[in-house]
């Protein structure tokens, strides 16, 4: 019997044999930035203006944050520089939260910056 002429056209659609590849590879050439070990006098210049932020939170103080965030889909994650206005410093959570809702960890910090800090170091 002869095939009807539909289901041979089926034979010749396109085929994807590799569905989701272009994705794959996309996101495979996605650069990432590894997390950067603060070393002990970062950490204790980081440590001092958390201690002077936490001094300072009644006058609700602009900062700028640069912080890592880490990558949900492969290693390393990205930088990324933050500014607002502090709400509070919840040292239970490690967290520094903003007045527009970012939570952010204290150990994910690598910077701290604003005029706040410059009463006390020259930036």
């Amino acid at each position: 019997p002869r095939m009807a002429r539909m289901n041979r056209a089926a034979q010749f659609a396109p085929f994807a044999a590799l569905t989701g590849y272009e994705a794959a590879v996309k996101e495979t050439a996605r650069l990432t930035d590894s997390k950067l070990e603060l070393d002990e006098s970062e950490k204790a210049v980081l440590d001092e203006r958390l201690q002077i932020l936490q001094r300072h939170l009644t006058e609700q103080p602009e900062i700028t944050i640069t912080y890592f965030s880490p990558d949900d889909k492969k290693s390393g994650g990205t930088y990324i520089d933050v500014a607002g206005i502090v709400k509070k410093v919840d040292t239970y959570e490690h967290l520094i939260v903003l007045t527009d809702g970012t939570s952010i960890p204290i150990d994910d910090i690598a910077e701290l910056g604003g005029d706040l800090f410059r009463k006390y170091y020259k930036e």
